[in-house]
């Protein structure tokens, strides 16, 4: 009888450290919170939530600096999806303006309510709870992304429809090794597992 070898491989586990909470870019006088470092890695956008912190949205960079002033241009060209900030602290979605192809195509409109949509922005981007992790590969921090918000999207949980669903995610190829992400924060996050494969 002919023994058939098995390959054997260990999966490679990485630890990540997660700080914050950062305030918004520009918000640091009205909340009180620490700048956001300029980083190369990955970012979360989140929302006080019970006892802990609600992940809304993962991002990748190369400098959060940069890519923070992007985005509050796009927030205040009314490009984004804005929340009622105290319905998305309960884990709730309660849109005040729908971004996206929504807000491409209805310009009269954003124009018509363009004060009461800056001034739901200002509320948001002062709430957000903005947490960073150093990862200098640009593949890990694509799939790293990708694994947070596709464990968001299966999440039979009530928060997880406030995540955002209009982002292009680069998840594992199958020609890539699994690698295991254990997160290090001394916070609780809803929405990020202990330990996530990527």
């Amino acid at each position: 009888m002919k023994l058939e070898q098995v390959k054997t491989s260990k999966i490679e586990v990485r630890e990540i450290e997660w700080k914050g909470p950062f305030s918004w870019t520009g918000y640091e006088n009205q909340n009180s919170l620490d700048k956001i470092p300029n980083t190369e890695g990955i970012y979360l956008w989140t929302f006080q939530y019970k006892d802990g912190y609600l992940v809304y949205c993962a991002g990748i960079t190369k400098s959060t600096q940069k890519r923070f002033r992007q985005h509050t241009l796009e927030y205040k060209s009314g490009n984004y999806t804005v929340f009622n900030v105290s319905e998305a602290e309960k884990g709730k979605r309660v849109e005040i303006w729908h971004g996206w192809s929504y807000a491409r195509t209805h310009r009269e409109e954003f124009k018509e309510r363009k004060e009461e949509i800056l001034n739901a922005v200002e509320e948001q981007l002062n709430s957000f709870r903005v947490f960073v992790a150093q990862a200098p590969e640009k593949r890990i921090r694509a799939r790293f992304e990708a694994a947070i918000m596709n464990n968001i999207y299966d999440s039979k949980e009530p928060w997880a429809e406030l995540a955002d669903r209009g982002m292009a995610l680069s998840k594992r190829r199958k020609d890539e090794e699994p690698i295991i992400i254990k997160n290090i924060s001394n916070v609780k996050f809803y929405g990020l597992p202990e330990t996530l494969e990527i």
